[in-house]
């Protein structure tokens, strides 16, 4: 990267990568490093600010999360949320205790003092609503700081010592539920830190082409596409990067939604030209699943399975040195625990646990920077059909989990047809950009009804449509029932299988990574 960065230190909040995404969205290149390896990830990026993030830990615990020394020895903007603060006070000579007022959910702050972090953004003497998540407290701040904003429970709730652009704030500004965390993130990299904000799709798009012939030279690169966003990006990027020599390897296992197969195929083959190996495995994964219950041994057989195809197929193309994968930066996070480091994985979304040695390849990943927003703003600059690029999320197992219980063909033809009617519904309503993910699931459940003159005894159907800002929390969408009675009466008129609808209405609270 030639642009200034901004290194973010993980304490293992939640929340993390939504500060990531904010430092983003203000036009500033991030990244987030666990705190067991910040120290090296500092000297080897040499950010131009950093910002310290929550956890769950306490600094009054022996051996607890602590910011490198050299992080304030630099002479660089430092920002501590949460947790971040408490470090920060307890490291440069202040004080905090366990078990003052703990905070949870909205709070009032009140500004006591002007500082530059709250200039243009927040006036001395207003009281504005932020997100809390706290049970310890700063009681006593390091020399050189000042209270600039207090709460009922939290009376150091932002402090500042401006000559040093050194700045803590208890509450949490990278959540929506903080409604100026945002401008208060963008204020701290932008201005206090001075980034030019230069940081765009367009950028990098040059900039990862570039990398990828350095990193590849003329050795031949492999892709496994899943039929998914993430995978044709990464694919559309390499093959501008290098031309034919990238091929891909589009391993259908059966279990995609209506007529998605087809469109990978006449996308990569005809609109883009790139050197496409399509494999019909239906047969081999569907026969696998047939009479599995359990969700987890569903992803390990699709796991396996996929492997052992595409390393079939590896095989048959020969003289590959590449493996190229989708893999994203949430990806690439959470595959970084406390005790351990990076796992190799042949992309999370097959929830696999690891490339095979014996395919002795290296691997290409130029997403593993982005965020899934920015993958999406990616393939549009690469020219990707915003219908392909704009669609909702879909897990690497399919129809698979969404067809609770044991797997058949009919079950999945079922699925596929009540799911392509629903969606239908959905973008005639206009309604498919405002809903993050909608899908429909066919319970392992049969009801009795009655349908014209007879019985019938035939499985429910449950439909799910949620809404999100960034994917990590999200609510059920609040469709009109009139929405709810046309598309379950258009199921269960046209789909041979389904007497009975259902609209899920639960929440997916925040830290959770799938729906499924």
């Amino acid at each position: 990267m030639t642009h200034d960065s901004l290194l973010i230190i993980d304490f293992g909040s939640q929340v993390t990568q939504l500060i990531a995404r904010r430092v983003r969205e203000a036009g500033v290149y991030s990244e987030i490093v666990p705190f067991q390896n910040a120290e090296a990830a500092f000297r080897r990026m040499q950010p131009k600010a950093v910002i310290l993030s929550g956890s769950p830990a306490s600094t009054t615990e022996t051996g607890s999360p602590r910011a490198p020394q050299a992080v304030f020895d630099a002479g660089i903007p430092v920002l501590g949320i949460c947790y971040g603060e408490q470090t920060m006070c307890a490291q440069l000579g202040g004080q905090v205790e366990a078990g003052h007022h703990r905070e949870f959910g909205r709070a009032l702050i009140d500004v006591q003092e002007p500082c530059q972090l709250f200039e243009g953004l927040w006036d001395q003497g207003t009281s504005h609503t932020v997100w809390m998540s706290h049970g310890d407290r700063v009681t006593a701040i390091p020399p050189g700081f000042r209270v600039v904003a207090t709460s009922p429970g939290a009376p150091f709730a932002a402090i500042a010592d401006d000559d040093r652009r050194f700045y803590g704030v208890q509450f949490h500004p990278e959540v929506v539920h903080t409604p100026d965390g945002a401008r208060l993130i963008e204020r701290f990299v932008r201005h206090v830190a001075g980034f030019s904000g230069d940081w765009s799709m367009a950028a990098y798009k040059d900039e990862a082409i570039e990398k990828i012939r350095a990193e590849v030279g003329t050795e031949k690169v492999i892709c496994g596409l899943s039929g998914g966003v993430d995978s044709a990006v990464a694919a559309v990027l390499i093959h501008e990067a290098i031309g034919d020599q990238l091929t891909c390897i589009f391993v259908d296992h059966g279990l995609m939604r209506l007529n998605e197969a087809e469109q990978v195929v006449t996308l990569f083959r005809e609109h883009y030209n790139i050197p496409l190996v399509h494999v019909d495995a239906s047969d081999t994964f569907i026969s696998a699943l047939e009479g599995q219950t359990d969700p987890e041994t569903k992803r390990k057989i699709i796991g396996r399975l996929f492997i052992e195809v595409f390393e079939a197929e590896a095989k048959k193309i020969g003289g590959a040195s590449f493996l190229a994968q989708g893999t994203l930066y949430p990806d690439v996070i959470e595959s970084v625990s406390f005790t351990g480091g990076p796992s190799v994985t042949i992309k999370s979304h097959h929830n696999v646990g690891g490339l095979p040695e014996r395919m002795n390849m290296k691997l290409v990943e130029p997403l593993r920077e982005l965020f899934k927003d920015e993958v999406r703003a990616l393939g549009r600059e690469l020219g990707l059909p915003d219908a392909f690029v704009g669609r909702h999320p879909f897990p690497g197992p399919g129809l698979a989990i969404r067809c609770p219980g044991g797997i058949s063909r009919e079950k999945l033809d079922i699925l596929r047809q009540a799911d392509a009617i629903y969606l239908d519904e959905i973008r005639k309503a206009g309604l498919y950009d405002a809903i993050w993910q909608a899908f429909a699931v066919l319970l392992p459940v049969q009801t009795v009804g009655v349908m014209g003159d007879g019985r019938t005894y035939e499985s429910v159907l449950a439909l799910r449509a949620v809404t999100s800002v960034d994917g990590m929390t999200a609510d059920f969408y609040p469709f009109d029932m009139s929405f709810l009675g046309r598309t379950a009466t258009r199921i269960i008129n046209e789909v041979r299988g389904v007497n009975r609808v259902v609209y899920d209405v639960t929440s997916k609270p925040p830290g959770t990574i799938e729906w499924e």
